[in-house]
Order: C-alpha cells, then sequence, then structure tokens
C-alpha cells in the first residue's frame, strides 16, 4: 500500500509541474519598439537613444527610430520592447521590423526566466 501512495505522490507531483511550467498564457504587451544597446543602457546612461541622437557624428539620426536602427545594423543591438521602465527580448527579430521606433502592442507568452516574449 506504500508503494501505490508514493507512486500516486509522485505522480501527481510530476503532473503539477508540468502543467506549472507550460502554463504560461499569452497576453498583450505594450511598449516601443527599440534597441537593446540603447534600452539596456549599453551605451546609454538613461535607457533612452538621448546620447546617441547627441552625438556629434550624427551617425544615428535624429529620432528614436533611426537610432534604433543604426544601432541594430552597426552596433550588433537587437529589437526589444521597452515597457514603462522594463525591456523585454523579443524571439521574433523579424516581426518589429516595420514598427521600429513606434508603440505598439506584442501578444505572446513571456518566458519569466529569460524575459523573452515568444511571439
Amino acid at each position: 500500500m506504500n508503494r501505490i501512495t508514493v507512486w500516486s505522490a509522485a505522480s501527481v507531483l510530476v503532473l503539477s509541474f508540468a502543467a506549472y511550467a507550460g502554463g504560461e498564457e499569452p497576453r498583450t504587451f505594450r511598449g516601443e519598439i527599440s534597441d537593446s544597446q540603447c534600452a539596456l543602457n549599453v551605451h546609454s546612461l538613461t535607457q533612452s537613444h538621448e546620447e546617441m541622437l547627441k552625438s556629434k557624428s550624427g551617425e544615428a539620426g535624429k529620432t528614436a527610430a533611426s537610432c534604433s536602427q543604426f544601432c541594430i545594423v552597426h552596433m550588433g543591438g537587437k529589437f526589444v520592447l521597452a515597457s514603462k521602465g522594463h525591456v523585454y527580448h523579443l524571439d521574433n527579430q523579424e516581426l518589429p521590423r516595420g514598427f521600429i521606433g513606434e508603440k505598439v502592442k506584442v501578444h505572446g507568452v513571456l518566458d519569466p526566466k529569460t524575459e523573452i516574449i515568444q511571439c
């Protein structure tokens, strides 16, 4: 009888863990499509495009969109969703390409360990 009880308890734990691990529901995230370089303070002190746009070289352009484009193409940045002081990585790097610098809604599942939205 003890073996059956232990086996049943172990089965419940395994099933509970499986439900928890795969139970993330898709949700909608709102924010601005930006680049990881500026949003994560790689070359910024303000989690913004300020420093790059004030640069004397002018290579980053004059808008958030041109700055993000520059950082992605020339500085190894990735597309991210910047939302209320939080930065989410995006698994699909093609999807945001047409929305650089714009406010968007992204529907997907967030991996809480990696902060990646799977969209």
